[in-house]
C-alpha cells in the first residue's frame, strides 16, 4: 500500500490489546527503537493495530520484524528493547531467519530468572557447534558473547550432569608483565586476570552457590599455566582471551583434553597483547586445525555485538582507522 509521495504504508493487527502493549513496549519504547534502527521508517500503534510508514525496503523489514516478534509475544516471550535491535540485525542479514528458533533456544536460566539465549545468527551457530563438537573456537571482537554463552552452556551441561567439572582458564600474563614482578601472593597476582571469568560466572549463578562449587573443586578458575601436565577428563573447559597464548601454550592446552570432555576456546585475534614478533597461538590454531574433523571454528563480527549499541560504533570506528592506515 502506498501513501502520498510514494511513501509505503503497511499495517499489522494483533489479536489483543495486551499483546500489542507488550510488542509496543512501555510508552512505545520498542517502536521508537525500531524506528531508530531501521532508517527511513516511522512506526506507530493505535489499539492493537501497528502502522509502518517510510521507504519500501525499510517498511518491509520493519513489518517482518514486528510480525515475527508478535509471534514470540503470543508465546509469552518477555520482549526487551534490546531484542528489537537484535531482531533487525538478524532479519536484515537473512530473509529466511526465524526469530523463534533463535530467541527461544534456551541455553540457561540465570539466577535472576533471566533466560540466556542466542541473539544473532552467529551466536545460534556457535551454540549449536558447542552442542555437536568437542573442540570449538569462537573468534571475534569483544561483546559478541563468545565467553558468556560458552559459560552458560557449561553451567547448563553441568546442571544436567553431562560433566563433573567446569574449568575456566585464561593466560595470566598480558602486555608483557611478569607475575613475579607483581606484588602479593600468587592468588593476588593472578586474580585480576581471572576477574572477568568470575564476573560472568556470578552474573549467572548466585555468589554463594558459585563459591561453594569453587570450594569443592567442581568449578575451577585458574590461569592457563596451571593446566600444564594435567589430563582433563569429564570436564567442560573454557579458554578465554586465547589470542594471548603462544603457539606452545595453545598446543599444551588442546592436548590436555581427556575423555568425555569438551573445550571452547575464545578470543579476538586483532587484540593480542603478546610481545612484538610473537605469533598468537589462536591465529596459528585457526590455520593448522581448520578442517580437522571434530573441531569447529565460529567467527563473529561487529554485527554480533550484544553490548551497549555504542560498542558496535566504537568497533567500526577503530576498523575504519585501521583500514586507513593500511598502505
Amino acid at each position: 500500500m502506498s501513501g502520498p509521495g510514494d511513501e509505503t504504508v503497511r499495517r499489522l493487527e494483533l489479536g489483543g490489546l495486551e499483546q500489542a502493549q507488550v510488542l509496543a513496549g512501555e510508552k512505545g519504547a520498542h517502536l521508537r527503537e525500531l524506528s531508530r534502527v531501521v532508517h527511513g521508517v516511522r512506526v506507530s500503534c493505535r489499539g492493537n493495530v501497528f502502522v509502518i510508514r517510510g521507504e519500501p525496503v525499510g517498511v518491509e523489514l520493519a513489518h517482518r520484524v514486528l510480525g515475527q516478534l508478535a509471534g514470540l509475544v503470543r508465546e509469552g516471550y518477555p520482549l526487551f528493547r534490546a531484542d528489537i535491535d537484535h531482531a533487525v540485525r538478524i532479519l536484515r542479514a537473512s530473509r529466511k531467519a526465524n526469530l523463534r528458533e533463535i530467541f527461544l533456544d534456551e541455553v540457561y536460566i540465570a539466577q535472576d530468572r533471566r533466560v540466556i539465549s542466542p541473539k544473532s545468527l552467529a551466536q545460534k551457530a556457535y551454540i549449536e557447534a558447542i552442542r555437536e563438537f568437542d573442540i570449538v573456537f569462537g573468534i571475534g571482537p569483544a561483546g559478541t558473547g563468545k565467553t558468556y554463552l560458552a559459560m552458560a552452556m557449561a553451567i547448563a551441561a553441568h546442571t544436567r550432569r553431562q560433566f563433573k567439572r567446569i574449568i575456566l582458564t585464561r593466560p595470566a600474563v598480558e602486555a608483557g608483565e611478569k607475575l613475579g614482578y607483581l606484588p602479593g601472593t600468587l592468588f593476588e597476582k593472578v586474580n585480576p586476570y581471572l576477574r572477568p571469568l568470575h564476573d560472568a560466572l556470578h552474573d549467572m549463578m548466585a555468589f554463594d552457590k558459585a563459591a561453594a562449587l569453587i570450594d569443592k573443586g567442581i568449578i575451577e578458575v585458574a590461569p592457563l599455566a596451571f593446566m600444564r601436565g594435567r589430563t582433563l577428563n569429564d570436564s567442560f573447559v573454557i579458554l578465554d582471551e586465547a589470542q594471548n597464548t603462544t603457539s606452545d601454550q595453545m598446543k599444551m592446552f588442546l592436548t590436555r583434553l581427556g575423555f568425555d570432555s569438551k573445550a571452547v576456546v575464545t578470543g579476538d585475534i586483532t587484540q593480542t597483547d603478546l610481545p612484538s614478533g610473537t605469533r598468537s597461538g589462536l591465529a596459528e590454531a585457526r590455520e593448522i586445525l581448520s578442517g580437522v574433523p571434530g573441531i569447529r571454528f565460529c567467527t563473529f563480527t561487529k554485527d554480533d555485538v550484544v553490548r551497549h549499541p555504542l560498542v558496535q560504533e566504537v568497533i567500526e570506528a577503530y576498523d575504519r582507522r585501521d583500514r586507513e592506515k593500511r598502505p
